[in-house]
């Protein structure tokens, strides 16, 4: 029988605080209990009728006449929950209690695989795709990935026995994503970083037992270079980075070309023939340098079994040296590798775009920019940074760290401006619709779960900083010791010698504003303004907070828009499984990563850039704008027209267009996703030794038709690439 009302239920209740597992405190919220309810009478009955639902209000209303009567201050969450089991049991309510239980226990066993390691390892010896294809460049067929995977299970659970408890089941129940468990904070690693490579050539270096000299030559200082990446790659777990390449590399260039005078004048009299020969000899040299560093870099594996992810930034240098340095990278990349020149995934390209250098005709590298144009359309890099308008939003100009993580503008204490030698400190990342969701259109409600996961979000970042403190220089040699990270430490330093006083970033990522504003708006909220507006507020008040808290603890605390290559798939999937296939927001089967437009409506470029340029104001700690093209290659001249619409209001933009070739039938475009694999269009070809196929991932290239399969899913990972960061 349903109880008689209490007097001043509401208010007792509005005073109650409940006590979570991992013992956080948070006030009373009676619309969890219908929630769970709610799923318990759907996996019994199907659906959910009036009658029921107003018959589940009753109970919800026993529920808590019986919490007040029990408890005046602070009740635990599994009395909650035996409180619940009862009433149903005593309404007669067998199969929904006994549903009730099971999911409850379902989820007590989830959270208890996420630690057990041999559960875990089963998983992947069970190639569960979630593990095997959880990185676009790591094969797991191969030993030493399966290795990797292997010690990642390991690490990750002892990381979430490491992390606090309530960021640790945030993390588990899909609210937050703590990124990297894999390899953080089982290990003090830090995440991306820019290298100070001149620091590094200039000064010489040591790499295991090796004390490593300036170069004498362009040839040695790339294939230094390339060391470098390997060595910094595998003690951290994310991109490297060389900003301005061009200009890093000239001075050895001119150390080659100051030996091939010596000989031209020594063995030609005429000076025309000389300098002619001193020009070829040293454009030689420059082209095989770029070409051996892109070879090394696609040979190289890391510690973590893949490639090195790492980014070449150039386009800036006038002088003669600098510009046969940028032309070679573009040529090497426009040949290809291998005797198929099929397209390289790595290094990651970028160009800089900048007035007066090259970006209109009259501009002394307007010519360089005609080659990158060129490039990108038949190998989809180079990007491009806009220097002026990325200087707006950083405050100074660099190059990504990695895919899309920027630094801000910093000073050392001698007023000089310092960009490489900096680093990231890792990632978390908020799971914007899932609170959308909860909020059940209620904008009050929204805005004060967002604060709580907030604060949790706060204190996952700052367990990030304190635990990579805890690491010593002589854990990573290279970057703390040898010169990567800029400052060159005694192994009885503090590492935080170069993290603090807001040198090194720490970010906080968000995921899915097309889906906020969908749950309040409707899916074509895009036209909108109150609609842009609450999406820009929602970044807007990150931003703040994070201001705040760089203030508080002396890191800077940025937003990052966000490097999720497998996170829209894990909210959106577990979003699905919480609160069932809603329209537009779970039913797509992930989600629109950080602040992109809807894929789904195929704006053009342009629609595309006016609409998402209000955005990286505030989320200038990481972001990158794509544009979808179809086959480029006959209309460069229309890719031009969106890289200088771009210029003066995007900072980071990215070209996607197909590049797939089938060295069968000479096919170059677009490969169709099958359950046998990617298939040629005109001839059928599926075999990926003799076919191209490349798509853009989290920012970076890769080469879904080489990575195993599970269960013919290439449809299913074609889909995932789309969406993953230009949706």
């Amino acid at each position: 029988m349903l109880k008689q009302s209490l007097p001043n239920l509401s208010n007792k209740l509005d005073h109650l605080t409940v006590i979570k597992r991992d013992k956080r405190e948070v006030d009373f919220n009676a619309d969890k209990i219908y929630e769970a309810l709610t799923k318990a009478v759907t996996s019994v009955e199907g659906s959910l009728t009036p009658t029921r639902a107003e018959h589940l209000r009753q109970l919800v209303f026993v529920i808590e006449q019986e919490i007040v009567e029990r408890f005046e201050s602070n009740v635990q969450i599994y009395e909650i929950q035996s409180i619940v089991e009862q009433t149903l049991i005593n309404e007669h309510l067998n199969q929904i209690a006994e549903a009730y239980i099971q999911y409850r226990v379902k989820r007590d066993l989830e959270r208890s695989d996420a630690t057990n390691i041999n559960a875990r390892i089963q998983d992947l010896m069970d190639e569960e795709h979630t593990l095997v294809n959880e990185n676009a460049n790591k094969d797991s067929r191969v030993f030493n990935t399966q290795r990797d995977l292997t010690a990642g299970i390991v690490a990750r659970s002892m990381g979430l026995k490491m992390l606090p408890p309530h960021v640790a089941n945030a993390h588990q129940k899909g609210e937050i994503h703590y990124h990297d468990l894999d390899y953080h904070p089982y290990a003090p690693l830090s995440n991306c970083c820019l290298i100070d490579f001149e620091g590094m050539l200039s000064q010489g270096f040591r790499i295991g037992n090796a004390d490593v000299e300036s170069p004498k030559s362009i040839q040695t200082a790339a294939a230094q270079m390339a060391q470098i990446f390997a060595n910094v790659a595998s003690s951290q777990y994310g991109g490297t980075s060389a900003d301005r390449i061009d200009e890093l590399l000239a001075p050895y260039a001119a150390i080659n070309m100051e030996k091939h005078r010596a000989i031209a004048q020594e063995w030609l009299d005429d000076e025309a023939k000389r300098e002619e020969y001193v020009m070829d000899r040293t454009g030689k040299d420059i082209y095989d340098a770029m070409q051996s560093l892109e070879y090394e870099i696609n040979t190289l594996y890391t510690s973590q079994g893949q490639t090195p992810f790492t980014t070449l930034g150039f386009g800036l240098g006038t002088q003669p040296l600098e510009r046969e340095i940028q032309k070679a990278i573009l040529q090497v990349r426009l040949k290809g590798i291998g005797k198929e020149k099929r397209t390289a995934i790595f290094p990651k390209l970028v160009f800089t775009l900048k007035k007066g250098v090259n970006l209109e005709k009259g501009d002394p590298n307007y010519d360089i920019k005609q080659l990158a144009i060129e490039t990108a359309t038949k190998r989809m890099y180079p990007d491009v940074l806009n220097y002026d308008k990325l200087v707006e939003l950083t405050g100074s100009f660099k190059v990504p760290m990695g895919c899309r993580s920027f630094l801000q503008g910093w000073k050392d204490a001698q007023g000089n401006d310092v960009v490489n030698g900096r680093m990231n400190l890792g990632v978390v990342t908020l799971n914007l619709p899932r609170i959308a969701i909860e909020a059940q259109g209620d904008m009050d409600k929204f805005w004060k779960i967002f604060n709580e996961r907030i604060e949790i979000i706060k204190d996952a970042l700052v367990y990030r900083v304190e635990r990579v403190k805890e690491a010593t220089p002589e854990n990573a040699p290279i970057m703390y010791q040898h010169g990567a990270f800029g400052k060159r430490l005694k192994p009885e330093d503090s590492v935080d010698e170069v993290f603090k006083n807001k040198r090194a970033t720490v970010s906080m990522g968000y995921i899915g504003l097309y889906e906020v504003a969908t749950t309040f708006f409707g899916s074509e909220w895009e036209g909108n303004p109150e609609a842009k507006e609450f999406t820009l507020e929602i970044v807007r008040r990150m931003k703040e907070y994070a201001d705040e808290w760089g203030e508080e603890y002396g890191y800077h605390f940025s937003l990052y828009s966000t490097p999720s290559e497998s996170l829209t798939d894990r909210f959106a999937r577990m979003d699905k499984e919480a609160f069932g296939s809603i329209e537009d927001i779970t039913d797509k089967d992930y989600y629109t990563n950080s602040f992109h437009y809807d894929v789904r409506k195929n704006p053009t470029p342009f629609e595309k850039l006016d609409f998402e340029k209000d955005y990286p104001e505030y989320c200038s700690g990481g972001f990158i704008h794509y544009c979808e093209y179809p086959n480029m290659r006959q209309n460069p001249k229309a890719l031009e027209a969106v890289w200088d619409y771009a210029y003066d209001r995007v900072g980071y933009l990215g070209t996607n267009t197909p590049i797939d070739h089938c060295f069968e039938c000479d096919f170059e475009g677009d490969f169709k996703p099958t359950a046998r694999g990617f298939e040629c269009p005109q001839c059928g070809n599926t075999d990926p030794s003799t076919c191209d196929v490349v798509k853009r991932t989290c920012g970076y290239l890769g080469n879904p038709q080489a990575r195993p399969m599970v269960h013919g899913r290439h449809k299913e990972i074609s889909s995932r690439v789309k969406h993953m960061d230009h949706a």
